[in-house]
């Protein structure tokens, strides 16, 4: 646990998948800076888009578009190479998320390897903080990563919570219960070394509540399944609905006072 004040849970909408549906046929529909907009209107407090090497879903043009449009902050996800960093050095967004990259996967599977790559990573993030980008580094909770995180000058991490997903979703509890824990823990130990803890990936309705109740946790990242509840309920229900489990976790574990 921690001292610091709890505040209010900020929660980032991940677009990326809208741009998936658009390019599945090409074309300009769905729009994902709509719907970047629809998600302001519904309480999100910040939009990320991954823009990946093979432009799979956000594209260029898009970048550029929300960078224009929105008002909320835009956190980019990208990989840690030279042409990502020339594109954010171009834009400035607010926030830049390091997150590791394979071509052949479907979605980011697993953290970056920061251990192994800290004077590389180190070099790579100094002139993205020094372009007034907050810097945050998509990493598993290993003590070991966050340990080389914290070495490397990077104020932020994401804490990747697909383990803990794919087991609910899989029925396997006592690995779910387990990974759960090891999240806390190291929630809190990031904390210790001046860390701010951010958390994402495969969270839904189901998953969202345990992870929102760690007092560590400053923002969550959702994506894919709210687009994809979106379907079913509309992107503003299924935004609404996710911002209100977030803020009734907090209410319920620290009371009144993280609202």
């Amino acid at each position: 646990m921690t001292d610091q004040p709890l505040g209010r849970l900020r929660l980032g909408v991940n677009i990326d998948h809208v741009a998936t549906v658009r390019n599945a046929r090409g074309g300009a529909y769905p729009d994902p800076v709509r719907a970047a907009k629809l998600a302001e209107a519904a309480g999100a407090d910040g939009i990320t888009a991954h823009l990946r090497e093979d432009r799979r879903h956000i594209t260029d043009p898009d970048i550029e578009r929300l960078m224009e449009a929105l008002t909320l902050p835009l956190n980019f996800e990208m990989a840690a190479t030279d042409e990502m960093q020339a594109i954010a050095l171009r834009h400035k967004p607010h926030a830049v998320c390091i997150v590791p990259e394979r071509r052949e996967e479907r979605t980011t599977e697993g953290g970056l390897e920061v251990a192994r790559e800290e004077n590389r990573l180190a070099h790579f993030i100094a002139p993205l903080a020094e372009a007034g980008c907050r810097v945050s580094i998509f990493i598993a909770a290993d003590k070991r990563q966050i340990e080389a995180a914290a070495r490397i000058g990077a104020p932020v991490i994401e804490l990747h919570t697909g383990a803990y997903c794919d087991a609910h979703s899989e029925g396997r509890f006592a690995e779910r219960d387990d990974e759960l824990r090891r999240l806390a823990d190291m929630s809190a130990y990031a904390t210790s070394l001046g860390l701010e803890v951010h958390a994402g990936h495969g969270l839904t309705y189901d998953t969202v509540k345990p992870i929102a109740a760690f007092p560590e946790v400053m923002e969550l990242n959702i994506g894919h399944f709210l687009i994809g509840e979106a379907i079913f309920s509309g992107l503003d229900s299924a935004i609404r609905r996710m911002r209100a489990l977030m803020d009734e976790a907090r209410q319920d574990a620290f009371g009144s006072g993280a609202a």
